[in-house]
């Protein structure tokens, strides 16, 4: 073997056998944690999350890694160069370390001062709970009071208790905002936000280029349903469209419409997702008994309010954290956490350790946001729901708006998020109150509150413990957009493939076994054909 490929091998090697562990009891920690709200596996998770980043922050073992690389020919100048003499998932482990490793190349005392801070903030989301009428509220109580309640009075009060969490985390949040941009500046970026897309095989330019184009196609069509949407709730609520501001529409953040009219919400009133997930998951050949067995699916005091899939140990233990309700809200969510999860289960578990995760976020969001969206799909309610004919063409005009519609209004809030997180790593001290209105207004065509100045921005949990993570998720869309032509192309275009064993076949060989072991959109090719576009999204946005 030649001496510069051993060489890099066994670097990689010790590397692993230094880190594994380290992931496992991080993990493990985590679920812990989130499951408890406990502070002792609170403190021991940042534990060994500062373990972790520091490793990543030796130098000495980052100037070996860059030394190896360029003996091998994948480096120059600081930039990757491909080498095909260098085996492929070799080439690729280092390619990951090297920006794993880059990212981190800062103050120790400052990787310790980001660990403790996230910590604080973290925490601080999973004990909240709101206060509403002099009573604490979960997230799911507001969420219904938003759907259902016709008591305006209520209905904004219910509104600003889901922004009170913003206030208590804002300072904080715009402390680790400083940390992160100067952790950022001390490895060569302008700021964080570059610094993450960088490093996470993302090009700031060619993204905000999409997003615009994704703007543009999507403003004529928003701006006719939004007047018509405006003109529906006025009439439910009684008042002037121009009277319409946050509260009256039926997510705290707009990033969901409202069902109006006889949609299908109701259809799922009762409905278990946990079955309602068995029975398709079953159908399309993917396994998640054992998921199911180790997930924590239903709500109890000091437990986080949200929901997110993990993978413990990269060999199959997958688990789901979830505080379901028979509603339909919850039965989109579980079939949405369940593709992360099925993704993960299926990776090669042959190949390397650093290679046993999903190709990228945007990569195991297009999964996730395939499966959540059939909630709204003709074919999927028929089978799964058990409604017959009559019931489904009654149904059916409001199902396929409801889907249209739900894509339209979350592109628009990705729009939000993305441009005001970009925003706030580029000048964390400009007034970020007027500035989140700003873009609501702008993107979302959500007038603001009158005389309101608060922290709202703060209350979205993303910015705070997913950073630079937000744009990922409208990426997922188009992905998922573009599996659902090669899906229809492959197995049928009258939908068999929401029932079919091919489709979890074609998935597990074309999407879920190669891991990281090529870039997301070395993926897409593989998978559909061709990189990702925008062009199929568009074309759900038609339909």
């Amino acid at each position: 073997m030649c001496p510069v490929i051993q060489a890099l091998e066994s670097f990689i090697e010790a590397h692993t056998r230094q880190v594994e562990p380290l992931v496992i009891a991080q993990s493990e920690a985590y679920w812990r944690f989130t499951t408890t709200g406990r502070k002792e596996d609170e403190e021991e998770y940042a534990r060994w999350t500062a373990a972790l980043r520091k490793v990543y922050a030796d130098r000495q073992a980052f100037a070996r890694l860059r030394q190896l690389m360029e003996d091998a020919g994948l480096l120059k100048d600081g930039a990757f160069t491909p080498n095909p003499e260098i085996p492929p998932l070799l080439a690729r482990q280092a390619r990951i370390l090297y920006d794993d490793f880059r990212g981190l190349q800062i103050d120790p005392r400052l990787i310790d001062a980001i660990t403790d801070l996230e910590k604080e903030v973290e925490g601080a989301f999973n004990t909240f709970r709101a206060t509403l009428r002099g009573q604490p509220v979960t997230d799911n109580q507001i969420r219904q009071i938003l759907r259902t309640s016709t008591d305006l009075a209520l209905r904004r009060e219910a509104w600003e208790a889901s922004k009170q969490i913003g206030a208590q985390v804002a300072e904080r949040l715009l402390r680790l905002v400083d940390l992160r941009n100067e952790g950022a500046r001390q490895v060569g970026f302008d700021h964080f936000y570059t610094m993450s897309l960088a490093l996470a095989e993302q090009d700031e330019g060619e993204l905000f280029r999409l997003l615009d184009q994704l703007d543009q196609r999507t403003r004529p069509l928003f701006a006719a349903y939004k007047a018509e949407l405006d003109a529906e709730l006025a009439h439910r609520f009684g008042i002037d469209p121009r009277e319409l501001r946050p509260w009256h529409y039926s997510d705290p953040f707009f990033q969901e419409p409202p069902e109006v009219g006889d949609g299908v919400a109701r259809f799922f009133e009762g409905r278990d997702p946990v079955a309602l997930s068995r029975a398709f998951y079953s159908a399309i050949g993917l396994e998640i008994e054992d998921i199911l067995a180790r997930s924590d699916l239903y709500e109890r005091e000091g437990k986080q309010q949200h929901a997110y899939c993990i993978h413990i140990d990269r060999k199959g233990d997958v688990r789901i954290l979830a505080n379901l309700q028979p509603d339909a809200y919850w039965a989109e969510t579980m079939l949405h956490e369940l593709g992360h999860a099925v993704y993960d289960k299926y990776i090669d578990r042959n190949l390397p350790f650093l290679l046993r995760t999903p190709a990228h976020i945007l990569s195991t969001e297009a999964i996730a946001v395939l499966m959540g969206r059939l909630i709204h799909h003709p074919a999927w309610l028929r089978r799964y729901l058990n409604l017959d004919e009559g019931t489904l063409q009654g149904t059916l005009p409001q199902a396929l708006r409801r889907n249209r519609a739900k894509l339209l209004v979350f592109t628009r809030w990705v729009l939000v998020m993305a441009h005001f997180e970009r925003a706030l790593y580029q000048n964390p001290r400009q007034d970020l109150n007027r500035l989140w209105w700003d873009l609501v207004e702008e993107f979302q065509m959500v007038r603001r509150p009158e005389g309101r100045d608060a922290p709202d921005w703060a209350a979205k949990i993303h910015l705070s413990v997913a950073p630079v993570y937000y744009h990922n998720y409208l990426l997922g869309e188009l992905a998922a957009s573009q599996l659902l032509m090669t899906l229809r192309a492959r197995i049928g275009e009258d939908e068999t493939w929401i029932a079919s064993p091919e489709t979890g076949a074609f998935l597990i060989q074309r999407y879920f076994r190669p891991g990281r072991s090529v870039d997301w959109n070395t993926l897409m090719v593989f998978a559909t054909g061709y990189p990702l576009s925008p062009e199929p999204f568009a074309r759900d946005l038609q339909a």
